[in-house]
């Protein structure tokens, strides 16, 4: 994903440990997390900055583990930054914590929230008052190489609609070139494994994450047989052994490199896989469960807040007005192949010349966006009970029971912290 000079020298700032790069007294301030949708923010300041010259935004990327610390400095030191992209998940946890900016009084009977994201709306409040707006979205869905099927004898237009039917296509495409399998699954990235694997537990009738201490996680009847699914991916072979040091680095330049079958990822997948391997032929569809038919997805992306103690508020919210615009939703994120933020503006020129955005919209009516105040301890933590179930899962060969009860455990005396 392309970024500016200015993003790179202030991520790079950052990761050197020193302070972002200071804006002039016009500019806004605006942090955003490294590892998400880097050319939609990109393309939102830019269009920000071409419309307003008297009041640009300086865009700084933070590393995604360091959001968290770095904003509860900033906080505590006065010095805030006026706009923050925010993984939606963290919505309800810096709203409960004070850390952002009520903004329900600017939005008081503004149409183009009627029409926003539902899952980032949700995420974005909390008792009652709205701290945030969706700054993009992406869904989950799953992604087929055609020719890889085509060579492995199988029809390339039609994908698995079970659990059963992606193993048995995934073993005939392992192996049917060099260096080619059959399955995607990153062994070391707790986010990328709620993304693309948490909706085959719910497509199979699961729940993962309790949502507070009196919610009991990890049930459903088909939770071990799901779990017992990608072990068997695993000691077969059809996922390949060096995806166990994925860490989510390089999980979007995965499928667009020709020698995945398939794979659970996002949106954001068809422009790259597109940039990567122009030749190749693929196809979306909705993730599946163990049930023929059965599917799921994860809603995610980011929400746009203002973090509490900012001296630009009508400004940034100046901003969340832009991007939720008709022209923005149609001229930027359309145009880009991204997902729009608005449900009334999917039916646009864009996506009518290009199917398989059409195909993979069709995985918000089915998303799931989980809410809880723990979700980076409970989840996206890389020594959270998440991660750590489904490593000893793939890599182990302990009972899945046990694996199960004692990732409850974990969870349940996280969530009652």
């Amino acid at each position: 994903m392309n970024v500016t000079k200015l993003t790179i020298a202030a991520g790079l700032a950052v990761l050197l440990g020193g302070t972002p790069m200071a804006a002039s007294a016009q500019e806004l301030v605006m942090w955003e997390r490294s590892g998400g949708n880097a050319g939609m923010v990109d393309a939102l300041v830019a269009a920000w900055n071409e419309a307003n010259p008297d009041r640009k935004i300086n865009l700084t990327y933070i590393p995604h583990t360091e959001m968290v610390p770095k904003l509860a400095q900033a906080i505590a030191s006065g010095d805030v930054p006026d706009l923050m992209g925010l993984d939606l998940i963290y919505g309800p946890q810096f709203a409960s914590a004070g850390q952002l900016e009520d903004i329900t009084g600017y939005f008081e009977g503004d149409p183009t929230l009627a029409t926003a994201s539902p899952g980032h709306i949700q995420v974005a409040t909390y008792d009652g008052k709205l701290y945030g707006v969706p700054l993009y979205a992406d869904v989950s869905a799953l992604f087929w190489n055609k020719d890889l099927f085509e060579k492995a004898g199988l029809d390339p237009e039609v994908p698995p609609t079970s659990l059963g039917e992606l193993h048995d296509m995934a073993a005939k495409i392992t192996g049917v070139e060099e260096g080619v399998y059959g399955y995607y699954l990153a062994g070391n990235c707790a986010g990328c494994n709620i993304f693309t694997f948490g909706p085959l537990i719910w497509a199979s009738g699961g729940k993962i994450e309790p949502l507070d201490a009196n919610d009991e996680p990890l049930t459903g009847d088909n939770l071990i047989a799901v779990l017992e699914w990608a072990r068997m991916m695993h000691r077969e072979g059809h996922i390949n052994p060096a995806n166990q040091a994925e860490n989510g680095e390089t999980f979007h330049l995965q499928f667009g490199s020709g020698k995945v079958g398939m794979m659970g990822t996002g949106n954001f997948n068809i422009t790259l896989a597109r940039e990567q391997n122009p030749d190749m032929n693929f196809g979306i569809t909705l993730l599946p469960g163990l049930e023929p038919g059965s599917s799921a997805s994860f809603a995610g992306g980011d929400i746009v807040t203002i973090p509490k103690g900012s001296k630009r508020v009508e400004d940034a919210v100046d901003f969340m007005k832009f991007i939720l615009s008709d022209e923005v939703q149609v001229e930027v994120y359309a145009k880009l192949l991204n997902m729009t933020t608005r449900g009334d503006m999917v039916d646009n020129k864009y996506y009518a010349a290009e199917p398989l955005i059409q195909d993979v919209a069709k995985a918000i009516d089915i998303g799931v966006t989980p809410y809880t105040l723990k979700f980076f301890e409970l989840i996206n933590s890389p020594q959270g009970p998440w991660l750590q179930m489904l490593q000893r899962v793939y890599y182990t060969d302990e009972p899945i029971e046990q694996i199960v009860a004692d990732a409850k455990e974990q969870m349940k005396a996280i969530a009652a912290e």
